[in-house]
């Protein structure tokens, strides 16, 4: 798949975007590590924690900036205690993938990252919901996905995501009009969720540094979801959201993860956790 997001593909934005480093670690007990091709001789590692029971939730992850999957190996076990599977994959020059990571290639790549997990979801009998989730950047590959309306989709969870690029961007440092930089050159992440129709879950800290707070609200207002869910996290940043809820977190998504495929009622925007 061609995607083009030229003006994100600057490298003064790039710069600013992608923070890759590479990792090298054996995957702990339970998880195992996946090369996904995505094309020219290149390839995406995976890491994915895994539960013994095939009807398990599979949960697609995206991750930030300045992480990669390894990051996760302390989470993944969390995951797995409630019964669900952290497939966290990682970007083009992160973990053990190859390639240089540009905003194109992140998006181009989440679709074969996802026709790749389905196909190995139904090779190992794993019959249970996937959904996608994106924390932060990762917010972008996750909207990606959800905007498809791919059937095997069954939700969406964002976490610390964005809607408007240009604000991230000049937040983070960089000149967008001195580059030409507009909405319409970007993730156009407020779009895309209004053309996700699966059930929705948002969560965001309520100080968050990096990434506003109205960010989210204007996800949330803009979610095509019928079943759609506002989390904010009270007192917590763009970094500590876990540390701020502890066990809380996983019990949450497990709670959404838990109603997909069951008749839901349109729910409030609220404050949890």
């Amino acid at each position: 798949m061609q995607i083009h997001y030229a003006k994100l593909d600057h490298p003064a934005v790039l710069a600013t975007l992608f923070h890759p480093r590479t990792d090298a670690s054996p995957p702990p007990a339970g998880a195992v590590d996946v090369a996904i091709p995505v094309g020219d001789g290149i390839m995406v590692g995976g890491r994915l924690h895994l539960t013994p029971e095939p009807t398990s939730v599979n949960i697609l992850f995206f991750h930030g900036n300045g992480e990669v999957a390894a990051d996760y190996d302390d989470l993944g076990p969390r995951y797995n205690a409630k019964g669900l599977n952290l497939l966290a994959v990682d970007y083009r020059g992160y973990g053990r993938s190859t390639g240089v990571p540009t905003a194109s290639n992140m998006l181009a790549d989440a679709h074969l990252v996802l026709a790749w997990i389905k196909e190995w979801l139904a090779m190992e009998e794993r019959t249970g919901p996937l959904v996608v989730m994106g924390r932060s950047l990762g917010s972008a590959p996750a909207l990606e996905l959800a905007a498809g309306r791919d059937p095997a989709i069954a939700g969406l969870i964002i976490e610390s995501g964005f809607a408007f690029t240009v604000p991230l961007l000049e937040n983070l440092g960089v000149d967008c009009a001195g580059l030409g930089i507009t909405e319409g050159d970007c993730f156009r992440n407020q779009h895309k969720i209004a053309a996700c129709d699966k059930p929705t879950y948002i969560l965001h800290a309520q100080f968050d540094q990096i990434i506003a707070l109205d960010s989210a609200e204007t996800l949330q207002a803009q979610s095509g979801a019928h079943a759609k869910e506002f989390a904010i996290i009270p007192g917590a940043d763009h970094n500590n959201i876990i540390e701020k809820v502890g066990d809380m977190y996983f019990s949450e998504i497990k709670r959404f993860t838990g109603k997909l495929g069951k008749p839901q009622r349109r729910a409030k925007a609220g404050v949890r956790g």
